[in-house]
């Protein structure tokens, strides 16, 4: 680091900042030189995701380091922009401020709500009117498509039902799923992979749409299923191990019976 860097027992936000401004100044580290919003945007979402698993296991230890995670991909890109004259962090702080203040009224001005329902609407009404989104179009646009494709579904789905558009119940919904997956059966048969992806697509679309009706989240199921199916299988290897049978040379009635 720069000679003029203070070491200290407790640094705080500004002391980040200065230390991503110094990792990416001239003689800074070469690797975090070289980097921009794009070589960078993958770690983003995978520092997300384990400050996700520090919730998930209640770890709050965990959690404050991989907050810590979160924040410096916030300062890094923050700082890349601010080299190009772009934006800087008081930039980033100062809108979230301001959006903050303007979509609690209930708080910050006169409005007065009854429950987290009219807090909902009000936010979704006054995200919508600064947005300039006048149409269902409009929203559904705005939902970003590098989004988990099941969130993605299922944010679409929602706001489509919401004009109107939907089933009028769940047997609906779940009587799509065998024609899709007959129309799937038919593609794999013809050896058509083009039509095939498309109806493997509708498949999965018809699922998250069975999982909106039930107010079941599609990533939370598919997650406990892959965790169901990999105890499973564990346990299946461990058996199998046991009794000197070699998974790959074993018959899938073999293992099944396990």
């Amino acid at each position: 680091m720069e000679k003029t860097f203070v070491f200290k027992q407790n640094y705080d936000l500004s002391d980040l900042l200065e230390i991503m401004r110094i990792l990416r100044g001239e003689n800074g580290c070469p690797w975090d030189r070289e980097q921009t919003h794009a070589s960078i945007r993958k770690n983003f979402i995978e520092e997300t995701y384990e400050a996700i698993e520090a919730i998930n296991k209640q770890d709050d230890v965990l959690l404050c380091e991989e907050l810590g995670d979160v924040l410096m991909q916030v300062v890094f890109h923050a700082q890349i922009a601010a080299e190009r004259g772009a934006f800087g962090f008081s930039d980033v702080a100062d809108g979230i401020c301001k959006k903050l203040i303007e979509r609690h009224p209930h708080v910050f001005g006169d409005v007065k709500v009854s429950s987290s329902g009219e807090v909902l609407k009000n936010w979704e009404q006054i995200k919508s009117a600064t947005k300039h989104r006048k149409t269902v179009s409009d929203k559904m646009q705005a939902v970003p498509r590098e989004l988990p494709a099941l969130m993605r579904a299922y944010k679409i789905q929602d706001k489509a039902a919401k004009a109107g558009f939907d089933w009028d119940n769940l047997d609906g919904a779940l009587e799509k799923l065998p024609e899709e997956t007959a129309e799937l059966r038919e593609a794999y048969r013809s050896n058509d992979r083009e039509n095939a992806l498309e109806e493997l697509g509708d498949l999965l679309f018809s699922v998250v749409n069975a999982a909106r009706f039930l107010e079941l989240d599609p990533e939370e199921a598919l997650t406990a299923a892959t965790d169901k199916f990999q105890s499973r299988f564990c346990k299946v290897e461990s058996m199998a191990a046991q009794r000197g049978i070699s998974m790959p040379d074993a018959s899938l009635e073999t293992l099944d019976a396990l």
